[in-house]
């Protein structure tokens, strides 16, 4: 993700704090500040907030090391204001699978209260919500309280939570996954209809929770139905085949002179007969207002970027496209470039699909 730090590594997982993550930390010392009127106020509230994301990061690992038990990579965990996202892969294709997976992150902040508790007790800190206050109050009571309460919070049964991918890996057990997904997506779009009424008489915080909960609901529900569209198509139905690559060394204007005289955006960087980047529309324009028309395709390419064969299935291939930074799949044979896939390319073939489909339906019905 851009705009974000690398803090270090966890069993090769890397973790990243997005730049937003800055404007967290002043707003909590702020705040914290303005109560307490202190230096040792506005610390114990960056110290709160850093241990809270740190049982985060956690939280993800959970997700992330179980995964990585069903044969599922983990690409990074990101941690933004709202909480952190680990950028798995795919998810699990088994829903007892996927049911490991999601309870596996509220299950480590259960084990943190629980681990904090028998602290608590042991040092006979109050373990009550009566003492707690915003600015003072005992620690560990506050970080045991604050792990229940993500634990609960991320049960709850709506995506983009571990709780709307509970439901869903149980419906899945009963129904096909597209159903499964479109029910437990309709659940998540009501429970954000129910937060963002509350929020609008309690916490306006909880409408911005209910406008995250609804995105990611219709996102997931898109999602499912792009991949019913796509069943059963491969990559060689789906990739562009009449396509120009570009030189690493070649100047930006060149993308610019390919684009304007066809329809291709996006584009291979091919170094003799190695694919070794893949340089975007958006990488292009960027480029162009920030530096000029001269600047080289290696100096703006995207060096990681996915790939897949072309008997490889379409859905799967564009399931990891969409997991990746990079805007186009190349396509190779014997590891040689055959084509691209683009959403856009995806887009058009299944509006052509749909309209060849309405036509056989027309005629399945003018037969007597």
């Amino acid at each position: 993700m851009r705009w974000s730090w690398k803090l270090g590594e966890v069993s090769g997982i890397g973790i990243y704090m997005h730049a937003s993550f800055l404007l967290l930390l002043v707003w909590v010392a702020a705040s914290h500040w303005a109560l307490g009127h202190s230096l040792s106020a506005a610390a114990g509230g960056l110290l709160l907030i850093v241990s809270v994301f740190a049982t985060v990061v956690l939280h993800e690992l959970g997700h992330a090391l179980t995964a990585r038990r069903f044969g599922i990579r983990t690409r990074d965990i990101t941690l933004l204001p709202i909480g952190g996202v680990a950028r798995l892969e795919r998810m699990p294709d088994e829903p007892i699978h996927e049911l490991l997976v999601a309870l596996a992150g509220p299950a480590v902040n259960i084990g943190i209260a629980l681990v904090l508790f028998g602290v608590i007790r042991v040092l006979q800190v109050p373990t009550g919500l009566e003492g707690l206050r915003v600015v003072g109050g005992p620690f560990l009571t506050k970080l045991l309280w604050i792990n229940l309460s993500l634990a609960a919070f991320n049960l709850l049964p709506a995506f983009p939570m571990d709780g709307g991918r509970v439901l869903r890996a149980g419906l899945a057990m009963r129904m096909t996954p597209e159903r499964a997904t479109e029910t437990a997506a309709r659940l998540g779009q009501a429970v954000a209809l129910a937060l963002g009424f509350v929020g609008l008489m309690v916490n306006p915080m909880l409408v911005v929770i209910a406008v995250f909960v609804w995105m990611g609901a219709a996102a997931e529900s898109s999602t499912a139905k792009l991949k019913t569209m796509l069943g059963g198509m491969t990559v060689r139905q789906a990739m562009i085949t009449d396509f120009r690559a570009l030189e690493p060394t070649a100047p930006i204007r060149r993308a610019v002179e390919l684009t304007l005289s066809g329809f291709q955006q996006d584009f291979p960087v091919v170094d003799g007969t190695e694919v070794v980047g893949v340089v975007s529309h958006g990488d292009v324009l960027k480029a162009l207002a920030e530096r000029g028309p001269e600047v080289r395709v290696h100096e703006i390419m995207h060096r990681s970027f996915e790939t897949a064969v072309p008997t490889e299935l379409a859905d799967a291939a564009f399931t990891r496209l969409q997991g990746s930074d990079c805007p186009a799949l190349v396509v190779l044979d014997d590891g040689r470039l055959v084509g691209l896939v683009t959403p856009g390319n995806i887009g058009e073939l299944l509006v052509f699909d749909a309209a060849l489909g309405a036509r056989a339906a027309a005629r399945a019905r003018e037969v007597p």
